[in-house]
């Protein structure tokens, strides 16, 4: 076969398979046929944010520190008055509520309830439970992580009392290295980062009562004094007996449980490291919580 009659039967072949092609596409729009343009999108719908429904205990005492500030010795201290109930680590941020079908969340609407509000009954309840059990009358619970939290307890109790308990962020970082395995420096000091900010926009935000742990072990009975004051409740010097009263076990996840805080007694407070480096940020929160560094 030659040269040009294998041309021919190649360019048949290509103008068939164009035809077929055309055949079962469909028509092509011409430039009058310019798509409608398309309605704008509605906006979405805001999220249902429940009312606050009234609270068994309106005024909680929240602690608010860092790990490893002495606030389990705090606890202690304040748990061994007459009228105070400090129980172990509550950690209420970490009970959900779950609405576990389709309709749930329009059945609770229908009760002026969302979830959120729903978790905040649940943790009232909890610490009005604690409470009656205790036959004490002003409740504190002592969570560290609950100061990563503040804005959402102070949402869920307007009228909620506040210690902050500061201390200083290289002694932190000193203590935390010597208690772990294996200690990431970098992760220690995100971690002791990360407390500080939140501590410190607690302490510009909230009228709080603030003090120190350096300040709680060198002169417990002046600082529980004052601490007794702002809970309006009467100075007793058994709180500085705490060996003496039952506090539950002591464990991990539920607070110190190291052989300090189980001796019973208040002990020095194991200072900064005056050498120690601290990044420019830590530095300028240790600072304004009158620090040295």
């Amino acid at each position: 076969m030659g040269d040009s009659r294998k041309s021919v039967i190649g360019k048949g072949l290509r103008r068939r398979g164009r035809l077929m092609i055309q055949a079962v596409s469909p028509p092509r729009r011409t430039l009058d046929a310019v798509p409608a343009p398309r309605a704008a999108a509605e906006p979405a719908k805001p999220a249902y944010v429940a009312p606050r429904a009234p609270r068994l205990v309106e005024s909680p005492v929240f602690v608010l520190s860092s790990v490893r500030s002495g606030s389990t010795l705090l606890r202690v201290l304040l748990n061994s008055h007459s009228r105070i109930r400090a129980p172990h680590e509550m950690h209420l941020r970490t009970v959900h509520v779950q609405l576990s079908r389709g309709f749930t969340p329009d059945a609770m609407k229908a009760l002026e309830l969302d979830r959120t509000e729903l978790e905040h009954l649940l943790w009232d309840r909890v610490m009005h439970l604690e409470l009656t059990r205790s036959g004490k009358d002003v409740i504190v619970d002592k969570t560290p992580p609950n100061t990563l939290v503040w804005p959402r307890l102070h949402r869920c109790w307007p009228d909620a009392r506040y210690i902050l308990l500061l201390r200083h962020p290289g002694a932190i970082i000193a203590s935390l290295t010597d208690r772990r395995k294996d200690p990431d420096h970098a992760e220690i000091l995100a971690e002791v980062l990360n407390y500080s900010e939140k501590l410190e926009e607690a302490r510009r935000t909230l009228d709080a009562h603030v003090m120190t742990y350096e300040e709680l072990t060198a002169e417990p009975e002046r600082a529980t004094r004052a601490l007794c004051a702002y809970l309006g409740v009467d100075w007793e010097p058994g709180m500085l007996d705490y060996g003496s009263k039952d506090h539950g076990t002591f464990r991990p996840q539920l607070g110190d449980w190291s052989s300090t805080i189980k001796s019973g007694r208040i002990q020095p407070a194991r200072t900064a490291d005056p050498t120690a480096e601290l990044p420019p940020r830590l530095r300028e929160i240790a600072t304004a919580w009158g620090y040295e560094v």
